[in-house]
Parts: structure tokens; C-alpha cells; sequence
């Protein structure tokens, strides 16, 4: 088999990329063609798979609970004198590449005010501003005022100009792996030591808290795998969250409480959004790949197949946060949220490309590369299909074998279904309270009065969801599945 991928990579991997969204497919619509011949298989499945929400629902639940109660606690600690400690901690410098595209200079200066306010010795900071050649004369007038505003505030600010080549796929993981071979050679010109600098992915909008690279310094330096590790805030869509639209701030809600959970699951975490690395693991997997839209996840995989079971994603507990979509109207702001959520979900690229490594990798063990695929592939299997096998299922099962819901399993399966899923709401009490001491306080423009809508916005839960999640990430596996790519577009953020 090895062999055989290798010699036809793309014909596998195109094989790759319909049998997942197929199956995607396939399990939607079971209720609606396995009913009439085998109507009890359906019906055990139907109830599997709300055991196995309720599960998630739980699993979610007491997680995000131990990293909000984590949070609380190693939030307090004063890592620059834990950092300062090591013998190594005057080696150690960090790079911040922000990728932007057509951004406000506000929006960046607000990311670089931020990170001005740092704790970690800003004369071992290097920023670059990972701009697009495409923009034009836009982007190096918003480089050069922004240039001209920090660079007495760092050990170096300066501006690259990612040329968009025809080898490539227009997003960040080309714009960023061209900003990063500008920073390699810059690095090695200043006569820095490469074996002591992290790089950080960092996009336009994030705002990294004070001691982010002071706890980031004591980890690297103290990690005995630290050209294997990636590092990594959760970062939550808070920034702007009294100003977004009902529908728009529940989904980014539901987000970032999935995002803070995945912090304490060490085994499965991996990065999202913005993150950190050794440059040292950056530059000996070849940076970012340029082929792809959503890199996070991606590099992580690049790492993984080439080093294998010692590549993971250490937790950093603090919070990084950033903006949910925000538009002129309510409708655009709709829309644009269902973009970002349907390319986040093109993430699905990554199963082929990992299905594809598992058989051209034997220096990699078996065990640990069938359950890092296993893990990746049940997080976009469940995003698409939860919604219609969850409200649909059983309904559609008795709509499709009326004779089958007169049995005694037919009978009481929606009431099971509805039993398994009235518990799970349950589970909301905690999620709406860690939400509650997660997000930013009340501004005096926000009134009081709508407070209430905070609590009724939770009603909408299954609406929303359909919309701007499972909709979308359909729509996302079925342009693969029919090869219709996926072009990257900027989510708009006012």
C-alpha cells in the first residue's frame, strides 16, 4: 500500500477526498434509506449516537470546567520571575508574525498596542507584519504607519510583502511561511541563536495577553521536547462580544466554551487560530505548507508525520481573544459568519492529507497515527451530521416505516432520544455561567435591560447551529466532495 500511494499520490488522495464526505452523507440520510429494510439498525443507531452526544455534551462540560478553574489559578502566577530563573533565559527571543489582508490599521494597531504592553523584555521581541503584494500601495501605507508608530518599542517591526505565486493558495499559510523565511535569515543577520526563538502565528485581531511570553518563555525553556511542542493559548471570540448580533454571538459562544474544554485534554489538543512553535521545528518541517487554506491544524500534522507520537500541543492558561464577525447589517454579519464557518470547516482537507501520510510514514507507529486520524476525523464527521440525526432521526424513521413505530423499540425512541437530549440541556446551566466569568463585563452602552437575552439567546441553540455550523460545514464537504475548491475569503470585521 505504501508503495502504491506513493506512486499515485494524487489519485489517492482525490479517493480520499470523496469517501469522507460521502460518509458525511451517508450517515444524514441513513434514517432515509436503511428505514424501510432494516428500520431496528437504524433505530440502535439513532440511539448510539445520542449517547455519544451526550457524552460530548458531558465531556465538554467537565473540561471546560477544569481549564476555566485552571485559568483562574495559573493566570495568577507571575511567570517572568519563574522564566528568569533558567540559566538560558537571556538566549531567548520571540517572533510574532501577524498575517493581514485589507485589515483597519486600528484593528492592528489595537493587536500591537497589546503586545506593547507585554512583560517579557521587548528588546527580544521581533514582530513582522505579514502583509499581502496584492493589496498594493494600501498595505504599505498601513505597514508604514504602523512601522512608524511601534518600532521604537520593539527589538524590530518591520513588513513583508507576500507575492501571490501560481504554485500557491491564497491565505495564511503562504503569506506566513513567506514571512517566515524573511525571519529566518533576519535571525541568523542579528547573530540571535535560532535554537532559542519561538515564532508565533498571531492573526490581525488577536489580543495577547501581558504574559503570554513570559509564560510561553518558561515553558520552552523548560520543555526537554521543545523542538517538538507547539504552545498554545485558547483563544476566545470575546473581543467585540457586546456588539455583534444575538445570532452571530451564541455560535462564538459555543466556540470558544469548545475551545477553552480542549485545553485540558492534553492527549487530543491541538492549536487553533493563534499559536507558538520553536523556529527550529518550523524550519525543519518546511514551514507552513502553501497548498492549503486552514493551516493550524495542518502544521500540526506536518510535525506529526514527520516526527511522530513526540509532536503535541502543550496548554498555555491564559486567554487570548478575538473579534466575532461583525458586519454594517445584520444579514451580513449572517453571512459573513457562515463563510468563516464553512472555511473552517474546509479543514476537512486535512483527512486525505493525513490518510494519504499514514501509509507513507512506516517510521511512525501504527497505534499513534491510526488515533490522531481517528480523533481528526470524528471532530468533522460530528460537525456536519449532529444536527439532522440529532432533531430529524427518529422523526424521519417514523415518517419513512410508520409500521416500525408501533413496535416497542419504535415506540419509545423518541422518548429515549428526547429523555437522552432534555439531560444534556442540563449541562447549559455550567456552560452559561463559565461564559458569564469568561467574557468581557457589561459596557455602560450595552443596556441592562437586554441582560435577559444573554440566558433566552440559549433557546435559539439549535437554529443557530444548523445555521452557521452544520450548514455550512456540509456545504463544505460536499464542494470536496465534488471538487469545487474552496477560495479564501477575509471574514469582515468592523
Amino acid at each position: 500500500m505504501n508503495s502504491l500511494v506513493s506512486r499515485y499520490p494524487a489519485h489517492f488522495n482525490r479517493f480520499f477526498e470523496i469517501i469522507f464526505p460521502l460518509l458525511t452523507w451517508g450517515i444524514i440520510t441513513l434514517p432515509f434509506w436503511l428505514s424501510p429494510f432494516h428500520p431496528a439498525v437504524v433505530a440502535y443507531f439513532l440511539l448510539s449516537f445520542n449517547v455519544y452526544f451526550f457524552y460530548k455534551s458531558l465531556s465538554v462540560t467537565i473540561y471546560s470546567t477544569l481549564s476555566y478553574l485552571k485559568l483562574r489559578r495559573l493566570s495568577k502566577i507571575k511567570w517572568l520571575q519563574l522564566a528568569r530563573k533558567h540559566r538560558d533565559y537571556a538566549k531567548c527571543h520571540h517572533v510574532i508574525i501577524i498575517t493581514n489582508y485589507r485589515e483597519t490599521i486600528d484593528k492592528v494597531r489595537r493587536t500591537l498596542d497589546y503586545l506593547a504592553k507585554s512583560d517579557f523584555p521587548r528588546n527580544r521581541i521581533l514582530i513582522v507584519l505579514a502583509m499581502e503584494k496584492r493589496e498594493g500601495l494600501e498595505a504599505k501605507k498601513r505597514a508604514g504607519i504602523l512601522i512608524g508608530k511601534f518600532k521604537k518599542k520593539f527589538l524590530l517591526v518591520t513588513a513583508t510583502y507576500h507575492p501571490q505565486l501560481n504554485e500557491e493558495v491564497i491565505g495564511k499559510a503562504s503569506n506566513s511561511t513567506w514571512a517566515a523565511e524573511f525571519i529566518s535569515k533576519e535571525i541568523r543577520k542579528r547573530k540571535i541563536n535560532p535554537d532559542f526563538v519561538t515564532l508565533t502565528s498571531c492573526d490581525a485581531d488577536s489580543l495577547v495577553p501581558p504574559q503570554y511570553f513570559s509564560y510561553l518563555t518558561y515553558l520552552f525553556l523548560n520543555d526537554k521536547d521543545k523542538y517538538y511542542h507547539f504552545y498554545w493559548a485558547p483563544v476566545l471570540l470575546y473581543s467585540n462580544f457586546w456588539e455583534v448580533a444575538l445570532p452571530v454571538r451564541l455560535q462564538a459562544t459555543i466556540s470558544s466554551i469548545v475551545r477553552l474544554s480542549t485545553l485540558s485534554k492534553s492527549e487530543n489538543l491541538i492549536q487553533i487560530s493563534t499559536y507558538s512553535l520553536s523556529l527550529r521545528l518550523l524550519e525543519n518541517i518546511g514551514y507552513w505548507d502553501k497548498d492549503i487554506i486552514p493551516e493550524d491544524w495542518h502544521i500540526f500534522l506536518q510535525a506529526f508525520f514527520t516526527y511522530g507520537e513526540k509532536v503535541k500541543t502543550q496548554p498555555i492558561y491564559l486567554i487570548i481573544t478575538r473579534d466575532a464577525v461583525n458586519s454594517y447589517s445584520f444579514w451580513r454579519s449572517l453571512k459573513s459568519r457562515y463563510e468563516q464557518e464553512k472555511r473552517w470547516a474546509w479543514g476537512i482537507t486535512d483527512i486525505p492529507y493525513a490518510l494519504s501520510k499514514f501509509f507513507t510514514t512506516p517510521h511512525i507507529r501504527l497505534v499513534p497515527k491510526f488515533l490522531r486520524i481517528l480523533y481528526i476525523m470524528e471532530t468533522h464527521l460530528f460537525w456536519p451530521t449532529s444536527f439532522f440525526i440529532l432533531t430529524l432521526g427518529a422523526y424521519i424513521l417514523q415518517f419513512v416505516n410508520p409500521v416500525f413505530s408501533r413496535t416497542s423499540l419504535g415506540h419509545n425512541l423518541p422518548k429515549i432520544s428526547g429523555l437522552l437530549l432534555t439531560v444534556t440541556t442540563l449541562f447549559l446551566t455550567i456552560l452559561i455561567f463559565i461564559d458569564a466569568k469568561s467574557r468581557p463585563k457589561r459596557p455602560a452602552s450595552f443596556s441592562i435591560a437586554k441582560t435577559p437575552l444573554l440566558v433566552f439567546q440559549w433557546v435559539l441553540l439549535p437554529v443557530v447551529s444548523f445555521l452557521l455550523s452544520s450548514l455550512p460545514a456540509l456545504e463544505a464537504h460536499t464542494r470536496l466532495l465534488l471538487g469545487k475548491r474552496l477560495e479564501y475569503k477575509v471574514t469582515e470585521k468592523i
